[in-house]
């Protein structure tokens, strides 16, 4: 759909891209579509606020960096110069930038805690540099795994203790609440022996926390994610890992969302050579792993965090009421901030190359998009919402640079957006005027499923409602759909199949048992709803650790309003390992979900066409892929002789039934009979048959059409 120069531009959502053109978006046919429309006049030389210059803004970065840094190449790879590096000469230099700083030195093991010692010399632009010769031995004067603090003396006289902002290794006594930075240059570094995997046809995401990967009541490790849940993510059919709470956070029960040293991987869990090896080994398995990446805010923590640390409320984030989150009680990062570009851009390129992550899962990009950070605003879709003096551009041009510098440097890269706004063009290239993310997550899909499980009786299950939410996306910007999340089961919630079967999956998940009426419902509407998300809602699917086999109740961290407890800090992987409990069935079923995708991509092809949507028979249809997906929704009606759409003519086989027994079902289907089409025109599609229907995916047979699938 292409709008002429003169329609409306409030109706419009112009974002401006290069002089001379604009992006525009209509609908046609009930979807969404956005073309590029040459402009006879220019709004922004018109004064109209409401259209920001973003792509101009990227374009002068980019300029600015090859002038000022030789390139983004060479900028991004700050993290080579800043903090403390070994010269090949076994010297050692250390270099900050602390801009409000009176001075600073350094004190640590290596010179007995002496604060006065070793004194940083003063550079140009708020920069200190520290040159530290080796000892008479030839070796360096600061020991691998050795204890240092930077000393900051203010202009207001007084004396603070910091971590490097660049540090990379943190640990913390046991008994302490604060972090202490530990030097890490060991003698023999994990050495990568994997090439990164190609980017999946299809992305299929495993969210993960390594520290809750256990059945066990502890923090688990790098080395036990390793060894016990990569095979099981192999086995599941699942081709990326999403990896949270790794950048370094004091605050375990901030799930990682409260950063503290974002070149640090968390100690808690192991050693920085512990987490290579992990990435290392799933990229054997041929899993690409990503990184949850928090650059839309900071922990307040200012003994071992960002927060003043060169004793001024500024540095790296805005000062006043700017830089402070209202709801997360953080800080705010000021994007616009020269060295907080280098700092935010480097940390990325550091994650990419250091432990070869191959991409990222950008957390909290609704607040950055905007200075009200999405605090009370529902956004309604108007696109008055997305474009005017309310759009932080500062935070749009960080982004459109990160994405343009990551693509082009790993053509393989993956990003993701953690947005519920709904930003047009936030999945666009930046070339065209985007912001450059590769996906976007449809968060309204959990909610979705949480509110009908809440609020509906089975029988009053809308079927247009949930089709249209799962299929309500922008045309051309890919969503990564799915179920339920970590967010859906922290404390407060609880998960999908915890909703669905509550108690009774205390005493009543046994197989050597009959299924109750509860447990017989839950475990059907578990693959149902799994499935339906995964075929309709996205072009990618994610699920998170544990609910592929319907884990229990809720996730809550250890604190003191639980009394510091483990026991919903972790994942129950011993129910899925017991033969008798129906936890197997439901992770059998996702795994063959997954594996049928993997064969006919049904995420990789354009949206699906829906050809029912049946409120009172709850049926629903569609093709994706030239597969054929047949949901009942009914709670009591089964159907034998129903009619449904198809366009390829041909032979039909069933080939994945959730009524299947080893899933949980009733076996109800006879997956020995063929169904053939009639050339009877059906909802807008030229064939139709009669099949029976519970939930069943049909294959058309390939002997009578070459390459066009139904399933």
């Amino acid at each position: 759909w292409a709008a002429s120069a003169a329609a409306p531009r409030e109706q419009l959502g112009v974002r401006w891209l290069a002089q001379g053109s604009y992006l525009s978006h209509g609908i046609e046919g009930g979807r969404e579509h956005c073309t590029f429309t040459p402009a006879t006049y220019n709004p922004c030389q018109t004064g109209d606020s409401n259209l920001q210059p973003s792509y101009g803004l990227f374009e002068k970065q980019l300029t600015l960096l090859e002038e000022a840094e030789g390139g983004f190449d060479q900028f991004t790879r700050s993290y080579k110069s800043y903090g403390v590096h070994r010269m090949p000469d076994n010297s050692l230099v250390f270099k900050e930038w602390a801009p409000a700083a009176e001075a600073l030195f350094l004190t640590g093991d290596f010179n007995g805690w002496d604060n006065f010692s070793h004194p940083y010399a003063k550079k140009d632009f708020g920069k200190w540099e520290l040159h530290i010769p080796p000892k008479e031995d030839k070796t360096p004067a600061v020991a691998h795994n050795s204890k240092l603090k930077v000393v900051v003396h203010t202009r207001m006289g007084e004396r603070l203790y910091r971590i490097s902002p660049w540090a990379k290794y943190v640990t913390r006594h046991e008994k302490s609440v604060i972090y202490d930075w530990v030097h890490w240059d060991p003698p023999q570094p994990y050495i990568h022996k994997h090439p990164r995997p190609q980017k999946p046809r299809s992305l299929r995401i495993y969210e993960s926390h390594v520290g809750i990967a256990s059945p066990e009541g502890k923090v688990a490790s790098y080395s036990n994610f390793t060894h016990n849940v990569l095979p099981r993510i192999k086995d599941l059919g699942y081709n990326c890992i999403q990896l949270m709470a790794i950048m370094e956070h004091a605050y375990y029960a901030s799930f990682g969302y409260q950063v503290t040293s974002f070149f640090a991987a968390s100690s808690r869990y192991g050693t920085p050579e512990e987490l290579k090896e992990l990435i290392d080994v799933a990229h054997s398995l041929g899993i690409i792993v990503l990184l949850d990446v928090v650059h839309s805010h900071a922990s307040k923590n200012t003994e071992d965090g960002l927060n003043s640390f060169d004793g001024s409320d500024s540095c790296f984030f805005h000062s006043g009421p700017r830089g402070e989150h209202s709801l997360w009680d953080s800080r705010l990062f000021n994007y616009s901030g020269w060295e907080v570009l280098r700092f935010l851009l480097s940390n990325l390129r550091w994650w990419m190359e250091e432990y070869r992550f191959d991409g990222f899962r950008f957390d909290g990009v609704t607040s950055m998009l905007y200075h009200h950070h999405g605090i009370g605003s529902g956004f309604s879709g108007d696109y008055a919402e997305y474009f005017g003096l309310h759009v932080d551009e500062d935070s749009i041009v960080y982004l459109m640079l990160a994405n343009h510098i990551l693509h082009t440097l790993y053509q393989d890269c993956i990003t993701i957006a953690e947005d519920v706004s709904g930003m047009p063009t936030l999945c666009r290239p930046v070339q065209e005027g985007g912001l450059g993310f590769d996906f976007r997550l449809a968060m309204a899909i959990p909610d979705k499923w949480i509110q009908i499980l809440k609020e509906f009786k089975d029988e009053d299950w809308n079927m247009g409602n949930i089709v249209h939410t799962m299929s309500n996306r922008r045309y051309g910007e890919k969503c990564i759909a799915y179920a339920e999340s970590h967010d859906q089961a922290l404390v407060g919630d609880k998960t999908l199949a915890f909703w669905l079967m509550d108690k009774d999956m205390y005493t009543n998940m046994s197989a050597l048992i009959p299924m109750n009426s509860v447990i017989d419902r839950g475990i059907q509407l578990h693959k149902m709803m799994r499935l339906l998300t995964h075929g309709l809602g996205g072009e990618g699917y994610l699920n998170f650790m544990g609910n592929e086999f319907g884990h229990p109740e809720w996730l809550d961290f250890p604190r003191v309003g639980n009394n510091e407890s483990y026991h919903y800090a972790r994942r129950q992987f011993n129910l899925v390992d017991m033969d008798h409990l129906r936890y197997r069935q439901l992770y059998a079923f996702d795994r063959d979900m997954n594996r049928t995708e993997d064969k006919y991509g049904w995420l990789a092809a354009p949206p699906a066409y829906i050809s029912a949507k049946h409120e009172g028979d709850k049926v629903i249809v569609f093709e994706r892929a030239n597969v054929i997906f047949i949901f009942n929704f009914h709670p009591t009606n089964s159907y034998s002789n129903y009619r449904v759409a198809v366009g390829p003519p041909g032979k039909y086989k069933i080939k994945l039934d959730s009524d299947e027994i080893h899933y949980g079902g009733h076996g109800r289907l006879d997956h020995n009979t063929e169904f053939f089409t009639e050339p009877m025109e059906f909802s807008n599609l030229p064939n139709s048959m009669l099949v029976n229907s519970r939930i069943t995916l049909q294959e058309l047979d390939p002997i009578k059409t070459t390459e066009q699938r139904c399933k």
